[in-house]
């Protein structure tokens, strides 16, 4: 994990002006983020307790063409909010070299949401899915390490389509975020 990301504060966006920006999946976007409900209120009283924490910042790396930005970002930031953590977007593409400080398995899988304190030492990190659907791309990977094998391209449409799976049909997966990011964040 990077040590310092103080170079990047101020650089990135700021959450209203990337769904703003947004010039794909932004109605899926904001369908998710409408979709979101507490279904907890001790989790949203304690993203709340965070208010005090002056210490924190966070960046997210994100792009609008990635369905996990699209399903994840939303509850990420409904969480955010909550804590008035000041929060920046970086756009992948725009910050290769940040997104290659925080690789998942060697590749570049987004969103991640990387929690600093105020001089940039890095704390924490989330991403880029659900933990439980993640483990699926975690199984495949490990079975299939040759991107080259002529049925890579086969089986990795059925671990994606499994990956879908996990998500389910609600929004349940929104409580699994929820709870991995307190976890999170209880430990910092």
């Amino acid at each position: 994990m990077a040590a310092n990301v103080a170079h990047k504060f101020r650089t990135g966006l700021t959450p209203k002006a990337f769904v703003d920006g947004m010039t794909k999946n932004q109605e899926a976007f904001q369908s998710w983020s409408e979709a979101f409900e507490w279904a907890d209120e001790q989790d949203r009283a304690f993203f709340a307790s965070l208010q005090h924490r002056d210490d924190l910042r966070c960046l997210i790396l994100a792009a609008d063409w990635c369905g996990d930005v699209v399903r994840n970002l939303p509850v990420v930031l409904h969480v955010l909010k909550e804590t008035e953590m000041p929060v920046e977007i970086m756009v992948m593409e725009e910050h290769l070299d940040l997104m290659d400080e925080f690789l998942t398995m060697g590749g570049r899988a987004i969103p991640v949401v990387i929690f600093a304190d105020t001089g940039g030492h890095v704390l924490a990190k989330w991403g880029p899915r659900p933990s439980h659907v993640q483990a699926v791309m975690t199984a495949f990977k490990q079975q299939n390490p040759d991107r080259n094998a002529p049925d890579y391209e086969e089986k990795i449409k059925v671990a994606r389509a499994e990956m879908l799976k996990q998500y389910g049909e609600g929004t349940g997966y929104q409580q699994v975020i929820v709870k991995e990011l307190k976890e999170l964040l209880s430990a910092i």
